[in-house]
């Protein structure tokens, strides 16, 4: 097993498509930590924003809306990631003649394909953590300001649910690249489907929920607040809603719903952050979610990979 994961994790780094992601990943980061630490000074300075105190937050959440923040770029970069490194697999070294090779070797079958899972997330993993370091070592440079035990859960979490976002999007992109012969073809249905719930899944809920929502004008402010429920609801069917769901409450302390909020529920509120547990609890939903789509895909995978004839 150990061989096996040496090896991928050796094919990953030394594959130019890997490299590419990596400086535009690296790119748009430093892009985001530049803008956010132009701004810091007046974010921090903010006493009516609740997350002024999390200087270290600020750092992957401010934005001057010239470009978004490091955790919206990667709910679109992550699934690339994921559909980069996986989506020829397994047929690649079935068209390649490898495949037959690995598997006259002594060895179980199944390794393959974990180690097919595990190297390319300990290199994401790997990655992120690089990033997440050098952020904050940054930080210390610049401000001298040390970062609180709650900033650093609170970033590791963030770190643990992309990675985990990635995983997903590997995890169906080697599921396709078993069903499919053809590198090309299992490339593309990844990338569809990818842009079917990134782009076209939210129209179509509005589109499909649009007919049977009342005047706003004749409906009591329950009845609004259940129909704005039902359309979050089916847009977390989305892997890129439960991600923004989940990075938004964990990088932004003083988030304390991730639904509609009624005027009486408001009214007396404290805008005071929310602790790590709290929010963890919050999102605890969103990260089952993106468990759950992530281990029915590789299990899928495992089944038909286990169930091939794989011949010369």
């Amino acid at each position: 097993m150990n061989v096996l994961i040496n090896k991928e994790v050796a094919t990953h780094i030394r594959s130019w498509r890997f490299i590419v992601l990596i400086l535009l990943i690296v790119l748009t980061f430093g892009a985001s930590l530049y803008v956010s630490s132009s701004g810091l000074k007046e974010a921090v300075g903010n006493m009516k924003d609740p997350d002024q105190s999390f200087l270290y937050l600020k750092l992957l959440t401010t934005t001057d809306n010239s470009i978004p923040p490091f955790h919206v770029f990667l709910n679109f970069l992550a699934p690339l990631l994921g559909i980069a490194l996986g989506f020829d697999a397994v047929n690649a070294e079935y068209n390649a003649g490898t495949l037959t090779r690995l598997m006259a070797q002594p060895i179980y079958r199944d390794s393959l394909l974990i180690a097919k899972f595990l190297a390319p997330l300990m290199v994401v993993g790997t990655l992120f953590v690089a990033l997440v370091l050098l952020m904050i070592g940054g930080g210390l440079l610049g401000t001298g300001v040390r970062i609180e035990p709650q900033e650093l859960l609170r970033i590791l979490g963030f770190t643990f649910i992309s990675v985990l976002y990635v995983a997903f999007w590997l995890s169906l992109s080697i599921l396709l690249s078993i069903r499919f012969r053809q590198p090309a073809t299992s490339a593309l249905t990844a990338i569809g489907i990818w842009l079917f719930f990134t782009v076209f899944f939210p129209i179509l809920v509005n589109l499909a929920i649009r007919p049977f929502l009342p005047n706003p004008n004749y409906i009591s402010e329950q009845e609004y607040l259940h129909y704005n429920e039902l359309i979050l609801n089916l847009l977390r069917l989305s892997p890129s809603q439960l991600y923004t769901d989940a990075t938004t409450t964990l990088l932004m302390p003083s988030v304390r719903s991730l639904g509609p909020i009624a005027m009486e529920q408001m009214v007396g509120a404290i805008p005071a952050p929310l602790s790590f547990r709290e929010s963890f609890l919050m999102v605890w939903p969103q990260i089952s979610g993106l468990t759950a789509a992530m281990m029915v895909c590789f299990a899928w995978s495992y089944f038909i990979f286990m169930r091939r004839e794989i011949r010369s």
